[in-house]
């Protein structure tokens, strides 16, 4: 079993910054890679970053490329998504996700944290 907790969601002004935070547990942790997805009101999940949790192998999608960096500390069992130069677009509820194996799905999804980004 695998629990993620995120943490670092909040209020912030269009051009900031927020830094997000997941924490994971559980006997089973070690993951093949962990990502960040977010959810607006009314839209389908969308993915927006990875990290092979071995190789640090990093993919962005393209609509946070560049403003959105993924890192993690293996020590901590920790993944991180620092979001700059943040849009009120970017308003949504953000989830990380553990994928176990390449070929796996996730597996364990966060219960998220809230980001609202005001104009």
């Amino acid at each position: 079993q695998v629990e993620l907790v995120e943490s670092g969601g909040g209020l912030a002004q269009a051009g900031g910054s927020l830094r997000l935070s997941c924490v994971g547990s559980g006997r089973s942790f070690s993951p093949y890679h962990m990502a960040w997805f977010r959810q607006a009101p009314g839209k389908e999940r969308e993915f927006l970053a990875l990290i092979g949790w071995s190789s640090g192998t990093t993919q962005y999608a393209d609509s946070v490329k560049g403003r959105f960096t993924i890192s993690r500390d293996i020590a901590k069992n920790t993944v991180y998504l620092q979001m700059n130069s943040l849009k009120p677009e970017d308003t949504a509820d953000y989830f990380c996700a553990h994928k176990i194996t390449q070929n796996s799905g996730y597996g364990y999804w966060g219960q998220g944290t809230q980001v609202t980004v005001s104009s």
